[in-house]
């Protein structure tokens, strides 16, 4: 069931707390350059239903080709998020941590775009290692995800859309988590129009 716009899982302004990555560091996307290609769009999500129902809701601008990396602690969410992509793409298989096989492929059940799931935590090689997985052969007609893929994939493509999720750290029961998209490249130019549509 998506997430009806109303929902808690709401867009939050880009000026404040959203501005920042976590521990006060640079604006997210900065790294990108942020310049006229870079959209970065925040949201508030409340519990790990709401997480996974923003990966439904995302699916629906996902195309074959699309990058998209997931940054954020232990916990954060990224598998769940990732478990929502693939119930909105329609693929094949529970979707779960691929950390120790290090990559998964999702058929399509749909005849849409396979998911490609990869956990970059335990590759410390950059592209060098990612290049023995044939990401690159993948990336054309499938949506490729990269948990912990911050300096390691970007070469795959100039288009990317970087997920960071915030939770709180700590002895902590807070299901609260802060999320920033952020689309660079000018495929991802309409991504907040597309996300509220």
């Amino acid at each position: 069931m998506e997430a009806p716009h109303n929902s808690p899982l709401t867009q939050v302004p880009q000026s404040g707390p959203m501005a920042q990555e976590p521990h006060g560091g640079p604006a997210a996307g900065a790294d990108e350059g942020a310049g006229p290609d870079t959209v970065t769009v925040g949201l508030a999500v409340d519990s790990p239903e709401q997480m996974q129902a923003l990966g439904r809701r995302l699916a629906r601008v996902l195309r074959p080709g699309d990058l998209v990396m997931l940054t954020g602690e232990l916990g954060a969410g990224k598998t769940t998020l990732t478990r929502g992509l693939g119930e909105g793409l329609g693929v094949r298989g529970a979707v779960t941590s691929p950390t120790f096989v290090i990559a998964r492929v999702h058929p399509s059940l749909t005849g849409g775009p396979a998911l490609v799931h990869v956990d970059a935590y335990r590759l410390s090689g950059g592209l060098d290692e990612m290049e023995d997985l044939d990401l690159d052969v993948s990336l054309p007609e499938s949506v490729v995800v990269v948990e912990w893929g911050d300096g390691k994939v970007e070469e795959l493509s100039q288009d990317r859309l970087r997920v960071l999720i915030h939770r709180a750290v700590g002895d902590t029961d807070d299901e609260r988590r802060t999320v920033t998209l952020v689309g660079v490249g000018a495929r991802w130019a309409g991504l907040r129009e597309a996300l509220d549509g």
